[in-house]
């Protein structure tokens, strides 16, 4: 029977609540395997298991679960072990890591922030704060629309400034929620988010940051901010060269971004 891991704890982290349930249907129920200074939360897998929304959220509903008692790494979702002997025997050969990684984390959790532009609100703004891009499309107007080049020269000019607010904006938000993170992971880039990047923040510190996110909000009104937290510190296990699962696609787990 194959091994499912949501997650690693330290030996002393207190046992999962009776009954929580695990992937699959029916739902696996959750146990631990514990390896020296090590505990695996574990459940038998699926024969068949696909990215669905119930086994997700059941995924994360058990290191919720976990993490309120205190730090555990996340494995992300469809991390699948042979057996029990195999996930022990990965704690063992990876104990310093796991540990290294366990102290390091202790006491924070991640907050995922996305911010995307709003498109019209964007433009206002940049034509709002350029005289010359409000003084030539004033002038195409009152020309029945102006003449080819003229359009071409609004239209380029308007990329250029709507580029530049952009890059202001990435760096207003930067500056704002940065200081009050302890470390910063970027996510995937895409043409649609000005930024996408993973807080790790400390638990007693995460007010303050969800402040900063608000005040992020009130600069840049013509952004749209997703606020994605508390979760369990995905984007900084740093799972290292060797992956001690396999594993589905990262696109597949909940804290992907």
């Amino acid at each position: 029977m194959n091994t499912y891991v949501y997650g690693i704890t330290a030996a002393s982290h207190p046992a999962p609540p009776k009954g929580i349930a695990g992937v699959g249907d029916p739902a696996r129920p959750v146990r631990t395997l514990t390896e020296g200074e090590l505990t695996a939360v574990v459940s038998d897998a699926p024969e068949s298991l696909r990215p669905k929304r119930k086994d997700l959220l059941a995924h994360q509903n058990v290191l919720a679960e976990v993490g309120t008692a205190g730090c555990v790494l996340p494995m992300r979702f469809g991390s699948v072990a042979p057996d029990d002997g195999t996930v022990t025997d990965v704690l063992a050969q990876r104990a310093d890591h796991y540990q290294e990684r366990l102290r390091a984390l202790s006491g924070t959790v991640e907050y995922n922030v996305k911010a995307l532009p709003v498109e019209e609100a964007v433009l206002r703004r940049v034509i709002s704060r350029n005289p010359e891009i409000r003084d030539l499309a004033e002038a195409n107007r009152q020309a029945g629309g102006g003449s080819y080049e003229q359009k071409v020269q609004l239209g380029e000019m308007i990329v250029s400034a709507v580029q530049a607010q952009q890059t202001e904006d990435v760096a207003t938000a930067t500056r704002a929620l940065e200081p009050e993170a302890v470390a910063v992971s970027a996510g995937p880039e895409s043409t649609d988010c000005l930024v996408n990047r993973s807080f790790l923040v400390g638990r007693n510190t995460a007010q303050a940051f969800l402040a900063a996110v608000e005040d992020v909000r009130k600069a840049l009104p013509h952004l749209e901010l997703r606020v994605t937290g508390p979760l369990p510190p995905y984007s900084f296990v740093e799972p290292g060269p060797s992956e001690p699962m396999d594993r589905a696609p990262d696109s597949a787990y909940p804290g992907a971004r």
